[in-house]
């Protein structure tokens, strides 16, 4: 399709649209719903804090939870509810011009960089890991990696022919290995104690 154009997606990128926003929602409200306990009561062990390093407790007090002065899982809550109503619109067969594409994806990108950031402050700062966070993070990873397969093969972002057949064809492999690359990064941080 011409860059200039409008786009629709096809039912499996709409799904996964849909399913990622519907993985990432009931995280951030998850988190959301723990953050109001923990402020009525400060001693409050969240359900999802199962071990030392399996702590959704010791992210939710830490500074990173709440880096831009209220609780990130209030992003979370626009940003996959956002994701989702997009997957539910393409699954209606809606068409969308090239900014709207090129937009999204920037938010996708935003996502990406936060995320990133989240990964290492919890990995290397906070020393713990939130699960409701690790399943934002595979649903923003997800939504990111096919949000630049799907500009990139309608032309709406530039690449070679090469990487325009390579993600026509392999779209899953970008997000497989970044989810691989974060899965061996736990892993390796907290070799010793899966291990003992």
């Amino acid at each position: 399709m011409a860059a200039a154009g409008r786009a629709g997606a096809g039912r499996a990128y709409a799904v996964l649209l849909v399913l990622a926003g519907a993985a990432g929602l009931p995280a951030s409200w998850g988190i959301t719903l723990d953050e109001f306990k923990l402020l009525e009561d400060p001693g409050f062990t969240p359900g999802c804090s199962l071990n030392p390093v399996v702590s959704c407790g010791s992210v939710m007090r830490s500074e990173q939870a709440s880096v831009f002065g209220f609780p990130n899982p209030t992003l979370g809550l626009v940003a996959y509810g956002i994701v989702l109503c997009v997957g539910a619109s393409l699954l209606a067969r809606a068409a969308f011009p090239r900014g709207y594409w090129l937009t999204s994806t920037a938010g996708c990108l935003f996502g990406i960089g936060f995320v990133s950031w989240l990964q290492f402050e919890s990995l290397y700062r906070v020393n713990a890991l939130c699960l409701w966070c690790c399943l934002a993070w595979v649903a923003t990873i997800l939504a990111f990696w096919y949000a630049v397969a799907f500009d990139v093969r309608h032309g709406f972002l530039p690449a070679p022919a090469g990487v325009r057949d390579f993600l026509g064809e392999f779209a899953w492999a970008p997000p497989l290995l970044h989810i691989g690359v974060v899965g061996m990064l736990i892993l390796t941080r907290w070799w010793s104690f899966w291990t003992s």
